[in-house]
């Protein structure tokens, strides 16, 4: 499991929360605790458990033990050290649960099964011109047993759950897809969440399918992560997820960072919203004017074929858009830094991070501690990923702020 920042201190551990209690009663929270550490840092030792938390070495002993008989922690080869005991370093065992995630697009759908290290074991796709809560039901119900069967058969009763992530209200902006408002009316009224519950028999979560996307970064992805940081994802339009203290922020109705409407300035300098700009159907819509098919970009992640002036020009627009949307942020909550990440070739994101770091310090700055511009490190899978996360957060780490609702 890829690892994000360095050991935390005791000080820096009490500032996160991450401080467990030997008071009983506390054994759940305390296990939390322990697997959400060596989540963040594999490897870790019993002692190495105990400074970070303030448990005694006997709790930690008692909490891995348990862990171990679980199925959840593996133990690592001993490490000797000048003096003392050799230390045993522990690690997530990949085959101690598994999670589904359904990520529901505008113009596809992927069910994920994701192991407990966070390793996709399988995805099965539906590309579709709008989705229908009949036809997305219909795709699960084909297709999670076909993931199901890829697993051993002692392992299928360890997963756990399925996360769901979609879009915030999907019957919005229905012209922009080109489907009929009716038809996309019936996501209001079907309860797609105990519906899935009730086909698959196990929990089921739903969540904001861009601030899912952000929350699988925080778990999931690569490198060292910023303390608090805005994160932008294209999908068909733009959505995005916030992390403030190094948890995602829900907000209210769990849409907090819905960047797409934000209001931004567009080449003829008046206002417009950022999805107007920075969107994967801005780019198609521009192809298609081109006289080039935008089809595959639905279909393939990873490769896309499209016209140098064409991606260029969208690009820019993007970049300016995100600017924007990124100053306004820094000088609202003074985030570290904005990641973008979404369902494109990686070069394309290398290159939208770099135009919109030039883009921002073209503003005028003064008075802004401008944030750093970062690539995300999950691309497509991200909003499955992040599916997967949900029911992963909600019983095993100890922050249940990126949790969905559950039936």
């Amino acid at each position: 499991m890829p690892l994000g920042a360095e050991i935390l201190t005791d000080r820096s551990a009490e500032d996160v929360g991450l401080r467990g209690s030997n008071q009983s009663g506390m054994r759940a929270h305390n296990e939390r605790l322990v697997l959400s550490l060596v989540r963040q840092h594999d490897g870790l030792a019993k002692s190495d458990i105990a400074r970070i938390t303030g448990l005694s070495a006997q709790t930690v002993s008692v909490i891995m033990r348990a862990l171990e008989q679980d199925g959840l922690l593996l133990r690592g080869e001993p490490v000797r050290g000048r003096i003392g005991q050799p230390s045993i370093p522990m690690h997530l065992n990949p085959e101690g649960a598994f999670f589904l995630g359904l990520k529901i697009g505008r113009r596809s759908a992927d069910l994920t099964l994701v192991d407990f290290q966070g390793q996709v074991r399988g995805t099965e796709r539906m590309v579709y011109k709008y989705p229908t809560p009949g036809a997305v039901v219909a795709f699960v119900a084909r297709a999670w047993p076909e993931l199901v069967a890829t697993l051993p058969p002692a392992a299928r009763d360890r997963i756990s759950g399925m996360g769901v992530a979609m879009p915030f209200q999907l019957w919005s902006w229905v012209q922009l897809i080109g489907a009929p408002q009716s038809e996309m009316d019936a996501w209001r009224d079907r309860d797609i969440q105990a519906e899935l519950a009730a086909l698959t028999g196990m929990p089921v979560y739903v969540q904001n399918d861009a601030t899912s996307a952000c929350g699988a970064e925080l778990v999931f992805g690569t490198g060292e992560k910023p303390r608090d940081f805005l994160y932008f994802y294209f999908g068909y339009f733009i959505g995005g997820g916030l992390v403030l203290n190094g948890q995602v922020f829900l907000g209210r109705s769990g849409n907090a960072a819905g960047v797409g409407p934000l209001p931004v300035p567009g080449p003829d300098g008046r206002m417009r919203r950022l999805f107007a700009s920075a969107s994967m159907s801005k780019l198609a819509e521009a192809m298609e004017a081109a006289g080039e098919s935008s089809d595959h970009l639905w279909e393939r992640p990873d490769h896309w074929t499209v016209s140098e002036g064409v991606l260029s020009a969208w690009m820019d627009s993007a970049a300016e858009g995100l600017a924007w949307a990124a100053f306004s942020a820094a000088a609202l909550i003074e985030i570290e830094a904005v990641m973008i990440d979404g369902w494109m070739p990686v070069e394309v994101r290398a290159e939208i991070t770099r135009r919109t770091h030039a883009a921002l310090h073209r503003l005028e700055l003064d008075g802004i501690d401008p944030p750093q511009i970062r690539e995300g490190t999950l691309g497509a899978q991200a909003r499955s990923l992040g599916a997967a996360a949900i029911p992963l957060s909600q019983r095993y780490l100890i922050d249940q702020n990126a949790a969905g609702r559950e039936v």
